[in-house]
This record gives structure tokens, sequence and C-alpha cells, in this order.
């Protein structure tokens, strides 16, 4: 398994009854009600009881964090224009990734030191504090920008802390760069239409990882119950997993941009619709838009990106998609996820780009399909070793067969779900929704049709909420 896994604790959800009914009503009552100059310290405060509702003890690492950074920004600042800032700038990174370090990578760096070795370093057992990799990203990126003198440093502690705790995107992104919102932590405007919008993103969210994800990750998770295996459960599997972490994911990103909206805030979009790509790097073009942005700015570029040498440029790739990997987790699994797509990014720029490019639509829609989800068979694995077994069963590796009847009955009872994924993983939907805006009729019906949705579904996943079990976000043991 990999290392540094999140303790999940009784974390609260978005998508649990808790949230919906008791915080999320609340917090927006009192915070509504509260008068503009203290609007932040209710938020913050709200922020803090969210994460800290199955696990208190990290609130303090946060905090830690916060504290730290809204020092070393003030310091940075100062110094800006002295060759003192970098060495600054360099304490504050190494602080931030020395607590990402240590709470995510120790254990891995000791198991792989021993295996070198041949020594026996007991392993820590350290929890992963939740959401760590999204603050401290959020975190590096402020004092980053302040030394860059894009944004000015922020004399507020709360103003800050808001920032980097604010519960809509805290624990799962999008990575919200400081920059973005500066404005918005000191005045920021609420109006019955952003409420609109915002609850019914919200909804659209809940209802992608509540009605879909979670419906998919049930038949991940009998595919790896099962002793009944053949080619088409293995790719049945593939499938559900890659529309189950398109739907969670992205439905958390509408759920926090929708919460964001309700509060006052304009967050980035994360995805736009990753899977009707042509290529692996328009792919990468429309999925978690925030992470590829961040190492994009904070890394790729200046490491030099792609105006260097082709030799110095297949260095910046590799490095960037080893990293990007192992961001996602403590394990060889992930490393290897992130090279995969280093390969094939490269092999689309020097080789195949015009090829596909060229291509009739289907066959380059169907390369990216295949390499992503075999991709993200391997990012699921819990070992390298269950990796290949999988990836095996997917080739016919050992003369199973390639389907039976248990497999044509999981078929059966998932066609329907699946048939719902792969249209709402296409821009159709929305397409449809504007066309109808476009005429005054439309826009009557949809004016009267959408409140009686978003009570539908709201009901519809009350109900699921009620009769399931935990139902984690996967981007939770990041």
């Amino acid at each position: 398994m990999p290392c540094g896994q999140v303790d999940r604790g009784r974390y609260m959800l978005f998508s649990s009854i808790t949230f919906l009914y008791y915080f999320l009503p609340v917090t927006l009552t009192v915070y509504f009600l509260t008068p503009k100059k203290r609007k932040n310290l209710v938020l913050l405060f709200a922020s803090l009881l969210f994460y800290g509702w199955g696990e208190p003890k990290y609130v303090a690492i946060m905090l830690l964090s916060v504290a730290v950074q809204y020092a070393f920004g003030l310091i940075i600042e100062k110094h800006r224009h002295e060759t003192q800032a970098k060495a600054w700038l360099a304490a504050s990174v190494a602080f931030s990734l020395g607590l990402l370090g240590y709470f995510k990578y120790m254990d891995f760096f000791i198991a792989n030191f021993n295996a070198v070795t041949g020594l026996s370093v007991p392993l820590l057992r350290i929890s992963l504090p939740i959401g760590i990799s999204f603050y401290t990203f959020q975190i590096l990126s402020y004092t980053i920008d302040v030394y860059r003198g894009d944004v000015k440093a922020q004399r507020s502690l709360v103003n800050l802390a808001t920032y980097i705790a604010l519960f809509p995107q805290l624990i799962a992104g999008p990575i919200v760069r400081y920059a973005d919102v500066a404005a918005a932590l000191e005045s920021r405007t609420h109006s019955v239409r952003r409420m609109r919008l915002g609850l019914g993103r919200l909804m659209i969210g809940l209802s992608k990882k509540v009605l879909i994800a979670n419906s998919l990750g049930e038949l991940s998770a009998l595919f790896g119950e099962t002793q009944n295996e053949t080619v088409l459960f293995a790719w049945m599997y593939a499938a559900a997993f890659t529309l189950q972490i398109y739907f969670d994911f992205s439905g958390y990103s509408d759920m926090a941009i929708g919460l964001g909206r309700m509060l006052g805030f304009d967050y980035m979009e994360n995805f736009n619709y990753p899977l009707v790509s042509k290529s692996i790097t328009e792919f990468w073009r429309r999925w978690h838009i925030s992470l590829g942005s961040w190492f994009r700015d904070y890394l790729y570029i200046p490491l030099g990106g792609n105006r260097v040498t082709n030799r110095r440029w297949l260095f910046n790739i590799f490095a960037v998609w080893m990293l990007t990997g192992l961001w996602h987790g403590a394990a060889w699994n992930f490393v290897l996820w992130g090279l995969l797509f280093a390969v094939f990014l490269v092999l689309e720029k020097f080789w195949i780009g015009q090829r596909l490019a060229a291509a009739p639509g289907i066959l380059s829609h169907a390369y990216v399909l295949i390499i992503v989800g075999v991709s993200f068979v391997l990012f699921d694995a819990p070992s390298l070793t269950e990796a290949v077994r999988r990836l095996g069963l997917m080739a016919g590796a050992g003369g199973i067969p390639l389907t039976d009847t248990v497999s044509l009955y999981y078929l059966r009872s998932y066609a329907v779900t699946f048939l719902l994924a792969a249209i709402g993983s296409t821009p159709w939907p929305k397409h449809v929704a504007e066309r109808l805006r476009t005429g005054r009729i439309g826009q009557r019906t949809l004016g009267l049709a959408e409140p009686v949705v978003a009570i539908v579904l709201l009901l519809a996943v009350t109900a699921y909420l009620v009769d399931s079990s935990f139902n984690p976000f996967l981007y939770f043991r990041f």
C-alpha cells in the first residue's frame, strides 16, 4: 500500500448528511448575518471546524504552516530587492516541503532505503493529514508570488489563514492561487444570482459524486473481490475506475466552485471534459487544470520550459511528470503513472502528434481512452505487482477467458450507469441546455425546470446517503 495514507477518521464530507443539512445551513446563516468586517473570521472558524471534525490534531499542523508562512511572506516582501530575499524564499519552500515530505514521504523513503541497503530501519507509520498536498501548494504559490512581486504580502493573519483553510477547496482542491482571490479576501459581493448559480453547481457536483461515481465505485470494488477473472471484467473495471475518478474529482471541484461562488469567491475551472480529448497533450490541458498549471508556472517554466535544447526539454518533462506522479502518492506506481504520461507527451511532440491530428477523430479518441484507462489501472493498484497482474488480465495473459456469465451479468447491471457516465463526460448536456436558453420559451422552461430538477436530485442524493456507508472522495488520500 502507498506510504503516508490518510487516516480517514470521521472527516466531514460534502456528500454527507452532516454537511448538507447541518454544517452548511448553519455556516451560511451565520456568515450572512455577520457584518462585512467579520465575515472572514466566520469563514476561518467554520473551516477549522470542518477540517478538524475527524482529527483535530491536524488543525495545529495547518495553523503552524499558516503562521510560519505569514511571517515569511512579510520578510520576503521587505527584502525583495535584496539578495537575501532568495534565501528567505528558500527557507519558506524548505519549511513547506519539509512538512509535506515528513508526513507523506518519510515512510516511502525509509522503505526504499531498507530495500537498497538491506537494513531494517523501522517505519514511522505516520498518518497523512488530509489535504496537506493541496494547501501546501497554495502556500507555496503565495510566498513565491510575493517573492516575484506579483502580489503584496498579506498583512492580516486572519485573511491569509482564511485563504489557506477555506473549506470549499481545502481538502481536495482546486488548487487556488492567492493572486486569484486576494481582492475577494478584502471585499466581495453577494447576490441572489450568485447564490442560485452556486447552489446549482453544488447540486451538479453532488449528483456526479453520489449518483454516478459511487455507483461506478461499487463495480470497481467488485473487481477487486471477485474470483471470476475475465478480459471483459478487467476492461470493465478499467473503464469504471476511469469514469469513477473523473466524476468523483470533477464532482468535488464542481461543489467547491459552487460553494465558493455562494461565499463570494470565483475559483478556476478544474476540468474541461478531458475524456473527449484526441491526444494526451490535450487530455492534460483539460484534466486537473489547477495542478497542471501550478507545475507549469512554478516548476516547468522556471526550469526553462520548452525554450531550451531538446535534451534539456526532455529532462524538464520527465522531472515534472515524475514529481506530478509522486505528488499523488508515495508509491512507485504513482511515479510510473506520471512517467507514463511523460513518455506519451514526448512521443506526441516528436513522432505521432501530427499523425493523431490527421487521423479520424474516432481513432485518436480511442487512443486517448485506452492510454488513460491503462494509466488509471496503474494508478489504482495497491502495488506494482498487482498493477502488472491487472494489466495482464486486460491483455488476456495466462489464457483467461474473454468473458463468462458473471462478467456479462455485471455488464448488463451497470449498462445504464456506464451510458449515463459516458454522456455526462461530454459537453453534450451543456450544449443542449445552452441551446434551450437561446429562445424565450426555452428560457422559461429551464427557469421552471431547474429548481424542480435540483430538488429531485437532492432527494435522490439524500436517499442514497441515508442508505449508504462512508463514501470518501478518492483524492482524499492525496
